[in-house]
């Protein structure tokens, strides 16, 4: 009977070893089977017990399956209630694509790396990558044309590689490129936004419990990319001037703060120049607001491409602009008014009669920190020495009065 014993202990050993038991839950079981035969033994119906022992052994496994069936759809679910949670916490587009580069790298066992792609017109852009050792945002190669990732936008399909050396969509890929991958399509109603690729280490596959996870992190992950955008988009609207598309009051104010602070941190001036069309007036009084709003978006694109790519432009108002010259002492603020000065000789725009605009343009210089410590005061000295020029320099830019660092007062044209 102990040899009986034995082959059902080791059949009950190799079902378990199919039913994702954990090794205590393994162990406890197979002592309980144990006891239970040894004791059917000990009865004179031992073979009859052993029979119903075995019935229950079969049962008990099947059982089991299902009870470990169960615990991994919880496991899931678990995860699936994790990524929503942690996508769910930003709207910064570069937060989320990072979150779902981390989650994707917890859900697999044993990954090389992730990398996720934004799509957009029929354009791959990187956007965030996690490797094994914790390189972050490390981009390892752009996308091929021929290659998986443009593969999978184009098609909207998951596309799974059990070996990258050899295959048709690695041929031109480095030659050390080896292992498993998939590319999986983030989509929004059949919209692709996007595409993740998760690679493992040579000699892995993917499971199938890994492999649904992955599909729900991907749902997911489109859902966010989406709402990110949105935000996205909503947020630069809010911050910008609808006429002439340069950025509003509220962005200037902002930028303005965080200029302030960087400059007091690391003790380097910045300019600020606020800006008025002369002779602006009279094209609205004559030809009406909409040849008015016209010659203002003409003046706005006029004014970017006098300034430099380090500059922040900005309408503060009516045909009242502004701009920053981060980094800028006195005189190049004063350089770059009389440059711009200089080229408003060639801004003539175009009216309903056929003649063509001469419009000037008057200025007052702030300094930080020489004539204010706060981006309300620099505001204030800025428009203070606008206003003095309108009134007594008019095509002239002044600078603000201040007791310390003191500028030449006048540049006239």
């Amino acid at each position: 009977m102990n040899s009986t014993i034995q082959a059902l202990l080791q059949i009950a050993r190799e079902k378990m070893s199919g039913a994702r038991y954990t090794p205590e839950q393994r162990e406890q079981t197979l002592r309980l089977l144990n006891l239970l035969l040894e004791l059917a033994a000990e009865d004179e119906k031992s073979e009859e017990n052993a029979r119903a022992t075995a019935k229950l052994l079969s049962n008990v496994t099947r059982h089991h399956n299902l009870f470990a069936l169960i615990q991994q759809q919880a496991a899931e679910l678990e995860a699936l209630k994790r990524i929503s949670v942690n996508l769910a916490s930003s709207l910064q587009l570069q937060a989320v694509l990072d979150r779902v580069a981390t989650e994707a790298m917890r859900l697999i066992k044993n990954p090389q790396s992730v990398h996720i792609f934004l799509y957009e017109q029929g354009v791959l852009r990187f956007g965030a990558a996690l490797d094994a050792e914790g390189n972050r945002n490390r981009i390892l190669s752009l996308p091929r044309p021929d290659g998986l990732t443009y593969t999978v936008a184009r098609t909207k399909q998951t596309i799974f590689i059990e070996e990258m050396r050899g295959h048709p969509l690695f041929k031109t890929a480095p030659q050390e490129w080896e292992g498993a991958i998939i590319g999986i399509p983030l989509k929004s109603d059949e919209m692709v936004v996007g595409v993740m690729n998760m690679s493992l280490r040579p000699g892995r596959t993917f499971s199938p419990a890994e492999l649904r996870l992955l599909d729900l992190l991907a749902t997911q992950a489109a859902v966010a990319i989406v709402n990110a955008r949105l935000h996205q988009a909503m947020s630069k609207e809010a911050m910008s001037d609808m006429l002439t598309g340069l950025p509003n009051r509220r962005a200037l104010d902002a930028r303005l703060e965080n200029e302030v602070q960087r400059a007091a941190r690391y003790g380097h001036p910045f300019a600020v120049l606020m800006m008025d069309l002369d002779g602006f007036k009279a094209i609205n009084d004559t030809y009406g607001h909409d040849v008015g709003d016209r010659v203002l978006r003409d003046f706005a694109r006029f004014l970017v491409e006098s300034k430099r790519s380090s500059d922040f432009l900005a309408r503060y108002g009516g045909d009242e602009m502004t701009m920053l010259l981060p980094e800028t002492d006195g005189n190049s603020a004063l350089q770059l008014a009389e440059s711009i000065t200089k080229r408003m000789a060639q801004f003539q725009p175009l009216l309903p009669d056929g003649t063509q605009a001469r419009l000037g343009i008057s200025g007052g210089i702030a300094i930080y920190p020489n004539h204010a410590h706060t981006a309300s005061d620099l505001l204030r000295a800025a428009d203070e020495a606008l206003y003095r020029a309108k009134r007594h320099a008019r095509g002239s830019f002044l600078v603000a009065r201040g007791v310390t660092g003191e500028l030449p007062s006048e540049l006239s044209t």
